[in-house]
């Protein structure tokens, strides 16, 4: 048996020299065996919010055309890697065999699991699409994997659904930087606060600051902004569309008493709002972009346009121990919790 490389090189075609995720195409011929690897039958693919998104745009709404969209893709390149948003998700399936030199990693065959790493590095085979659920941005398949050695890979727990862990881990490395970005009486704005990592970035945001600081919303969707407000951890919610860097600027401005805040979230799943976070943050202030929809030259580029010295974050899905950190942050509010629970599953 072939060790493979930590790093999965082994499994990259196109282009010769690259590492999985920035490559073209990946080997997803999953009778060749490789010590390094955990193969996974997989049953759900979490496409991340932004590649569903430009995929129900481009096939009308059709839950179909998602799933042709989804087999082309990984026909063509061996993984779920959106060609115009370069992003992927992760999966949920059920550990079918481990390779020799990652059995260290405590996994054996049978484990319930969820990848905490990109669908757009992991090589995939799909049989089929079974179902294709819109609200949580789900397809339910069957199909292959392979998780590297060096990839983070958790249990699904037995105390929440399994849909719900997955949406939550899903964005589990948003809240771990959250709470790495903000302190004890900042001001915090969150953009898109309404969505699911929005969601979870605010109420980090709101553990955080405490009573003396104070965390602001910002949500375009009416039901979202709703759904915010009856959770409670906002100071205030604007419902607004974040696109509009003017609109948002003037909205948090009196919230800040003309200061801006202490630490930006942009939490959006659609381009465009790059200078609305930069905006809306103060002086020597912290703007983080989590969305995989981000333009990062529109970001440094507008920033430096409009004179602004601030501090630009490019999101990370992974922390140490963010799935257990995620998952432990709704567990303890059960409101946010009940939310997540009637949308994700």
């Amino acid at each position: 048996m072939p060790a493979g490389d930590p790093l999965g090189t082994h499994r990259v075609i196109a282009p010769k020299g690259a590492l999985p995720q920035p490559a073209e195409r990946l080997d997803n011929d999953f009778s060749k065996v490789y010590a390094t690897e955990i193969v996974v039958d997989v049953q759900t693919l979490n496409v991340d919010a932004a590649s569903f998104r430009q995929m129900e745009e481009a096939s009308g709404g059709d839950p179909d055309g998602v799933a042709a969209l989804v087999l082309e893709t990984v026909k063509r390149r061996g993984k779920q890697h959106n060609p115009v948003t370069g992003s992927g998700g992760m999966l949920l399936g059920v550990v079918e065999r481990v390779g020799d030199l990652a059995k260290a990693r405590g996994f054996v065959p049978g484990d319930r699991v969820a990848t905490l790493v990109s669908l757009s590095l992991t090589p995939l085979w799909l049989d089929r699409v079974l179902a294709v659920r819109p609200a949580s941005a789900q397809l339910d398949v069957v199909g292959t994997a392979a998780v590297f050695l060096t990839a983070p890979i958790a249990r699904i727990p037995t105390d929440m659904p399994e849909r719900l862990v997955l949406a939550l881990l899903d964005v589990a490395g948003a809240a771990p930087q959250v709470a790495r970005l903000c302190g004890p009486g900042d001001t915090v704005v969150v953009l898109g606060a309404g969505g699911k990592s929005g969601l979870l970035c605010t109420a980090e945001a709101r553990r955080r600051v405490g009573e003396k600081g104070k965390v602001i919303g910002v949500e375009s969707f009416p039901t979202y902004a709703d759904d915010l407000r009856a959770l409670g951890i906002c100071d205030h919610v604007a419902t607004l569309d974040a696109r509009d860097p003017l609109a948002v600027r003037d909205a948090v401005a009196p919230l800040t008493e003309g200061r801006g805040a202490d630490l930006v979230l942009s939490c959006v799943n659609v381009p465009g709002v790059e200078l609305a976070a930069i905006l809306a943050a103060r002086d020597r202030g912290k703007v983080y972009y989590f969305a995989m929809s981000t333009s990062f030259t529109a970001a440094a580029l507008g920033a430096e346009g409009i004179g602004r010295d601030v501090d630009l974050f490019i999101g990370n899905g992974y922390a140490h121990d963010h799935a257990e950190h995620t998952l432990s942050l709704v567990r303890a509010s059960r409101p946010l919790h009940e939310l997540m629970q009637r949308r994700y599953t």
